[in-house]
C-alpha cells in the first residue's frame, strides 16, 4: 500500500516513461478548512485521468474539465486560487470563507518525477525544488524538520518516510497496524527475535529485523517524528525496548495489555532506571476506544491515538481507552482484542 501523494509521484513517472502529456498539482496554501493538507498532490494525464486529490472533489472536476476542453498547454508551472469569494467557495464545494492555492506544474523527462521515485525507494527522505519562472527542478536530501516552502520563484516540497514506526512483534494485529501505517506515509519496522512469529510474516514495503528489540531501539537513535508500539505482550521483549523508547525523543510510545497488566508493567519499568516523567510517556492500555474488537480494528484504534499525539490534539478521556470509558485489552491472546467496557477480564 503507498500513501495517496507517493502515488501521484509512481502514476505520474509512469505516465512520462509512456511519453503522454500531464500536470501535477500541489497545494501550497489554505485559508480556513481545507479537505487536504499544504502538500497534498493530484496527478492529471491528458486523457482526463487523475489519481490524488486536492480538495473534496468539486476542484478535482473543474481541473479535469478544463484539460479535456482545452487540453494541457502550460509549459510553465502556473499559482491558482479557488475559493476567494463565497460562490466559488461553494462551488467547489470549500467551506464558507475556505480558499485553496495551488501550483499546476507541467511534467516531463525534466521533471526528475522518476529520479525522486527511484530514491523514495531507498528510504531517502528528498526536497524537491522546483522554479516557478523556469520550471528547472533540483533533488537534494531532506532533514526530517522541513516541510513545504513556497516564494514568489520557488516551490520546495518534501518527499519520502517523514515519519517512523517501530513494531515490537510480528503477528496479526501488527500486519493490519503495518499496512495502515504504511499508507500514511510511515517507514515501518517490524522487529522480532522469534524465528516462528518473522516465518511467512510479510508487508510490502515494510522492513522486518531479527535483533533484540532494544538493541534496535538504540541502533535507530529514534526523534520527534519516530513510535514506538510493542505488541508482544512478552516482557522479556517489551520492557527493555520501551525503557530505551522512553528515554529518546520518540513522540509516541505504546504498548498492549490489559489495565492490571499496564499496571504492572509500570511497576516493573519503574525499578529500571526511568524517571516517573520518562515513564509518563507511555501510552497503555493503547489506543482510543472506538469499540474495537477485531485486529483490524484495534490497528486503526491505534493509529487513530498515534495520529492525534502527533497532531498535537488533547483527547478527552472519554475516547481513551482504559480511562472514562475503561475499555479493556484482553491477555490471552497476543493478537489482544478491545472490549466493550462494560465486560471484564476475569
Amino acid at each position: 500500500m503507498d500513501s495517496i501523494d507517493l502515488e501521484v509521484l509512481k502514476t505520474c513517472a509512469e505516465w512520462i516513461a509512456a511519453g503522454k502529456h500531464c500536470e501535477m498539482v500541489t497545494v501550497i496554501k489554505t485559508w480556513g478548512s481545507s479537505p487536504r493538507p499544504e502538500g497534498a498532490t493530484l496527478g492529471i494525464c491528458e486523457d482526463g485521468h487523475v489519481v490524488g486529490s486536492v480538495s473534496g472533489g468539486c476542484i478535482e472536476d473543474d481541473l479535469i474539465d478544463r484539460v479535456r476542453t482545452h487540453g494541457i498547454t502550460r509549459t510553465l508551472p502556473e499559482v491558482v486560487t479557488y475559493g476567494i469569494t463565497a460562490d466559488e467557495a461553494h462551488r467547489f464545494g470549500l467551506p464558507c470563507g475556505g480558499t485553496i492555492q495551488l501550483t499546476i506544474e507541467p511534467l516531463n523527462a525534466e521533471s526528475k518525477i522518476g529520479e525522486l521515485v527511484d530514491r523514495l525507494a531507498q528510504h531517502e527522505l528528498v526536497a524537491r525544488r522546483l522554479d516557478l519562472q523556469t520550471g528547472a527542478v533540483t533533488l537534494s536530501p531532506a532533514s526530517a524538520g522541513m516541510s513545504l516552502q513556497i516564494s514568489e520563484t520557488i516551490l520546495t516540497t518534501i518527499h519520502g518516510p517523514r515519519w517512523r514506526l517501530l513494531i515490537i512483534g510480528a503477528g496479526q494485529l501488527s500486519r493490519f497496524l503495518a499496512q495502515i501505517a504504511v499508507g500514511m506515509d510511515y517507514f515501518v519496522t517490524v522487529c522480532d527475535p522469534r524465528e516462528e512469529y518473522r516465518e511467512g510474516w510479510h508487508v510490502d514495503g515494510v522492513q522486518v529485523v531479527h535483533a533484540m528489540p532494544d538493541d534496535l531501539v538504540l541502533e535507530m537513535r529514534l526523534d520527534t517524528r519516530s513510535a514506538v508500539v510493542a505488541l508482544t505482550h512478552d516482557p522479556k521483549l517489551d520492557d527493555l525496548a520501551l525503557m530505551e523508547a522512553l528515554k529518546s525523543e520518540a513522540f509516541y510510545v505504546g504498548a498492549i495489555g490489559s489495565r492490571t497488566n499496564d499496571s504492572k508493567r509500570r511497576e516493573r519499568l519503574l525499578d529500571f532506571d526511568l524517571t516517573p516523567a520518562q515513564l509518563d510517556k507511555l501510552h497503555g492500555p493503547i489506543g482510543l476506544y472506538i469499540g474495537s474488537k477485531t485486529p483490524s480494528e484495534i490497528a486503526i484504534s491505534i493509529l487513530a491515538e498515534m495520529t492525534a499525539v502527533k497532531n498535537g490534539v488533547d483527547l478527552p478521556d472519554s475516547v481513551k481507552v482504559g480511562k472514562a470509558k475503561e475499555a479493556a485489552q484482553l491477555d490471552a491472546s497476543p493478537e489482544a482484542c478491545l472490549l466493550d467496557p462494560t465486560q471484564r477480564i476475569v
